[in-house]
């Protein structure tokens, strides 16, 4: 192969790569506006449950594909097992979260994820970060701020889910770098039988009916779920992370579109602020990173809310 055709062939899977993405987080972004809608009817735990039975259709084929051994077999086990916590209070605050407040808003919590990450890594992973990361950092935080509204509304309680949940969202990406040698499919089965276990107790009391529509639209949120990540991590094989990283940012957009077509909600002017500010200072450290080639560009592979 000549290097023209060599380049081509590249070119071609870099843009497979980021169309994968955008679908991906397209998909993540309609779990997220059916998880909304679900909440409305159903206690968090039983969308938990449910929602993780669901994944399993996905998983299944999955886990067949490799041995037993490599879920227990792990490395570092109380690392997954802080994983496992992290990744299950993120879904259940996140829902807790958008059954009070429009999508748009507790999705801009969420993507302050990589800005917390960047600060985390330097505390928990050693990781350098340089002057320019740390002013963008502290810009991030300024627009989470803003979002949050400086005022009584900043403490209400679903203010709170949001913003715990963003963090939880944070630390298990950070915990993601430790765990490496785990394959994919390990971590995702093991915070999926978390999920399913927590729902199984949140729904003690709390168990409310269904009909087939329901149950079908309940199992469906784990599918989408799962063949969401299974996009994004296809699309990471195909294109370089430092490529597709922005792109998570397509989240953001669609939580807008689907929050306002659905719900008929649509984000204030300070929500908005704070959403570009966000945006904008998670960019910039996706930048810095590249450039200095000491931090991987962070991709919510494992939105385990989404």
């Amino acid at each position: 192969m000549n290097k023209r055709a060599a380049y081509a062939v590249g070119g071609n899977a870099v843009l497979l790569g980021v169309l994968l993405m955008l679908l991906g987080d397209f998909m993540f972004a309609l779990n997220d506006a059916m998880g909304k809608w679900l909440v409305a009817s159903f206690s968090v735990g039983q969308v938990l449950l449910i929602r993780s039975v669901g994944a399993f259709f996905v998983l299944g084929p999955m886990l067949a594909r490799q041995p037993l051994s490599a879920l227990y077999k792990v490395e570092q086990r109380p690392l997954h097992v802080l994983r496992m916590v992290l990744c299950t209070a993120d879904t259940a605050l996140f829902y807790a979260a958008v059954t009070y407040l429009p999508l748009a808003d507790v999705m801009t919590f969420y993507m302050a994820g990589p800005i917390y990450v960047a600060a985390l890594s330097h505390f928990l992973l050693g990781e350098r970060i340089g002057w320019r990361r740390w002013l963008a950092v502290l810009i991030g935080f300024a627009g989470v701020v803003i979002a949050l509204r400086p005022s009584s509304e900043m403490l209400s309680l679903p203010s709170i889910f949001g913003l715990v949940g963003s963090l939880s969202f944070a630390l298990t990406l950070v915990l993601n770098r430790r765990l490496r040698s785990a394959t994919d499919t390990t971590l995702v089965t093991w915070q999926t039988l978390a999920a399913l276990v927590a729902g199984g107790f949140l729904t003690i009391g709390a168990w409310s009916p269904f009909n087939t529509g329901e149950l079908l639209a309940l199992l469906l949120l784990g599918v989408v779920a799962c063949a969401a990540h299974l996009l994004i991590t296809r699309s990471l094989k195909l294109a370089p992370a430092s490529v597709l990283a922005p792109l998570q940012y397509t989240l953001l957009v669609w939580a807008i579109v689907l929050g306002w077509a659905f719900f008929g909600d649509f984000p204030d002017t300070q929500m908005l602020v704070g959403a570009g500010i966000i945006v904008l200072a998670g960019l910039f450290i996706f930048h810095r990173g590249n450039l200095k080639q000491d931090v991987e560009p962070i991709v919510p592979i494992d939105s385990s809310h989404g």
